[in-house]
């Protein structure tokens, strides 16, 4: 269980993640996988990584048990960790010094689309669901990377509802390069990053380095003011309110348990 990262083909580093049952991050995986993911695109052997995970999904976001524990006691450590800790990953993905495939199946919710979001590609096997069910859950965040995988009409509608889009729907807007069988995934994102890795690899660093600074919106600094509501919504105490109701009778569904 946790962060792993393999060498499995020339010039491809591939960092896994693996927190049973459902890929919802403590507050150190999200550190863990940042260290990670920076580890390996600083190695000078390193072209191309690629993101994936173990599991039922790719990703479910933070351990909302592990903060309601906290909240419970009336703290807010967990808060602030998983705040800064999601800030750390998908900054990492994002500076990685080599362009980062997600190969994402199953669930990639919440914290999963600030992960996919900051990636430079993503290959998704047809079993794929996307979505952030932030206002289920009682936070805010990762609309700034999800604005990044579909127009902004239907970021809002998505965000507003917590409703979740296919793989096949992102490929359709451009977001997502491969849609391949469950069984396929490994192979077509380690396709991709082969190809990527075969260019040169101080050329890849540049081009990497000069397409982050022609992007439009800062990244970080867009998602930490989103991460400003979502402490606001703490110190109001709505936030309790709609995490208490998390996974009761009734609700909304989700993939965390």
């Amino acid at each position: 269980m946790g962060v792993s990262t393999s060498k499995p083909d020339q010039g491809v580093a591939v960092v896994t993640v693996d927190f049973p049952p459902v890929n919802a991050l403590p507050v150190q995986g999200w550190y863990d996988l940042a260290e990670a993911v920076r580890a390996a695109g600083r190695d000078p052997g390193v072209r191309c990584v690629v993101l994936t995970a173990h599991g039922r999904g790719f990703n479910a976001g933070v351990d909302i048990k592990e903060m309601q524990r906290d909240t419970a006691s009336g703290g807010h450590g967990v808060l602030l960790g998983a705040n800064r800790g999601c800030a750390e990953a998908f900054s990492a993905v994002y500076a990685c010094e080599v362009p980062v495939v997600a190969a994402v199946h199953g669930f990639c919710l919440g914290g999963g689309i600030g992960l996919v979001g900051n990636a430079d590609a993503i290959v998704a096997s047809d079993d794929a669901t996307f979505g952030l069910p932030e206002l289920d859950r009682g936070a805010l965040g990762a609309a700034t990377h999800l604005a990044r995988l579909v127009p902004q009409h239907l970021m809002r509608a998505l965000y507003y509802t917590s409703r979740t889009v296919t793989a096949a729907e992102l490929q359709a807007h451009g977001s997502v390069w491969q849609v391949v069988p469950r069984a396929q995934l490994p192979g077509a994102a380690r396709d991709l990053a082969r190809e990527i890795a075969r260019k040169d690899g101080s050329l890849l660093r540049l081009a990497k380095a000069a397409l982050n600074g022609i992007d439009p919106v800062d990244v970080g600094r867009s998602y930490r003011f989103e991460q400003g509501f979502t402490f606001e919504a703490n110190l109001s105490g709505v936030a309790d309110r709609v995490r208490d109701t998390f996974g009761a009778p009734g609700t909304t569904p989700t993939k965390e348990g």
